[in-house]
C-alpha cells in the first residue's frame, strides 16, 4: 500500500538565497550579506516540504540534472521528510537553479536557469503512484513546455476515478497565450490556485472576482485567486468568499504561494470546508515570509495549531 497522502508533481530547483542586503551592487561592487543559503526550491518541492512540515506524507515526481546540484536537492528533500524516489536524473541537463537577491524594502530579484524541468513529461508520472494517495498536486504546470495538456488530462481523469482530489497551480513565464493549455484540463481540476497576476495574463482581466468566475466557467470546481497582501478570492458552486491575510514580520516572500497551496491541501485532508481551507492556506502562506528561503519559516503542525487558536482570518462573502 502506498503510504503517500499527496503526490507533488512539477518544478524542482536548487535555490541560492542571500539574506537582505542594503542595495543592489553596482558594476564591480562587492556588497556583503550576513548569510547565504543553498536550499531546495520550486513549486512542487516547496509544497512537498511544507506538507511534510505539517505531518502530511508527501512524495515528489520531477526532474533534476545528473549533476552535483541534483544530488544536493535530492538529499535536502529526503532530509525534510519527502519521498524522493520519483525524482528522475536527466543526463545532459543541468539541475534548475535560481539566484534570489533580497534587498531591504524591495521586492525580490531572480536569476534563473530552467534546466531539467523543461524535460518533464506526463509519461514521467507512473500511474501506480496514484494508488492509495488522497491528493494529486501539479505545481508550475505552464512553466514546463513538455508537460502537455493531453497527458495531464488522462492522469487527472484516472486520479479522480480513483477518488483522488486534483489540485493545480500554474506559474507563468511571461506574456503569452495560455488558455489553450487549460481548456481541456480545468474540467478535471478540483482546486485551481493561480495568483491574480497570472490570471490577468491568462484572461486579460484584472478583477480577481471576475478571474475566479471565468476559470469556474471553464470547468474548475473550486477556484482560489491569491492576491498577496490583498488576500484571496474563492468561488465554487456553493459560495463565494473573500479573505484577508494574517500579518507577519516580512523577511522574504519566496515560496509563500507554494505554502498557501500546501495549507489548502492540509485543510482538504482534514476535511475542512472552504473557509477552513482558506484559513489554513493563509496561515501557512503568511508563516513562510518570516525567514529567508522558500520553506524554513513555514509553520510545523504545533506552531500552526497554536497560531490559529490565537488569530482569526477575516473572511466575507462577495
Amino acid at each position: 500500500m502506498n503510504s503517500t497522502e499527496v503526490l507533488c508533481v512539477g518544478i524542482i530547483v536548487a535555490d541560492h538565497v542571500c539574506t537582505p542586503i542594503d542595495h543592489v551592487p553596482a558594476a564591480g561592487e562587492l556588497v556583503l550579506a550576513e548569510g547565504m543559503l543553498l536550499t531546495s526550491g520550486g513549486c512542487a518541492a516547496n509544497t512537498a516540504v511544507d506538507l511534510a512540515k505539517m505531518g502530511v506524507r508527501s512524495s515528489i515526481v520531477g526532474r533534476v540534472g545528473d549533476d552535483l546540484f541534483g544530488n544536493i536537492v535530492r538529499e535536502m528533500l529526503t532530509r525534510d521528510g519527502v519521498d524522493t524516489t520519483g525524482i528522475i536524473n536527466t543526463p545532459g541537463a543541468d539541475t534548475s537553479q535560481t539566484l534570489i537577491v533580497i534587498v531591504k524594502g524591495e521586492d525580490r530579484r531572480f536569476v534563473h536557469t530552467f534546466g531539467a524541468n523543461a524535460k518533464l513529461t506526463a509519461d514521467d508520472i507512473p500511474i501506480d503512484r496514484l494508488n492509495g494517495i488522497k491528493v494529486l498536486y501539479v505545481g508550475g504546470y505552464l512553466l514546463m513546455p513538455n508537460l502537455h495538456q493531453a497527458g495531464l488530462v488522462q492522469l487527472f481523469k484516472k486520479a479522480q476515478a480513483a477518488g483522488v482530489k486534483t489540485v493545480l497551480d500554474v506559474g507563468i513565464p511571461g506574456p503569452g497565450e495560455y488558455l489553450s493549455r487549460l481548456s481541456e484540463l480545468l474540467p478535471h481540476v478540483d482546486v485551481f490556485l493561480p495568483n491574480d497576476d497570472e490570471a490577468q495574463i491568462m484572461l486579460g482581466e484584472s478583477d480577481p472576482c471576475q478571474q475566479a468566475l471565468r476559470f469556474q466557467e471553464m470547468g474548475a470546481k473550486t477556484v482560489v485567486i491569491t492576491c498577496g497582501e490583498h488576500g484571496s478570492f474563492l468561488v465554487n458552486d456553493e459560495e463565494r468568499l473573500e479573505s484577508g491575510i494574517f500579518r507577519m514580520n516580512y523577511v522574504d516572500g519566496s515560496g509563500s504561494g507554494d505554502a498557501f497551496d500546501a495549507g489548502y491541501i492540509v485543510g482538504m485532508l482534514r476535511g475542512l470546508d472552504a473557509r477552513g481551507c482558506l484559513t489554513m492556506a493563509s496561515a501557512l502562506g503568511a508563516s513562510c515570509v518570516r525567514s529567508v528561503g522558500t520553506t524554513p519559516g513555514v509553520f510545523i503542525t504545533e506552531e500552526c495549531n497554536t497560531f490559529l487558536k490565537n488569530n482569526k482570518l477575516p473572511i466575507k462573502t462577495w
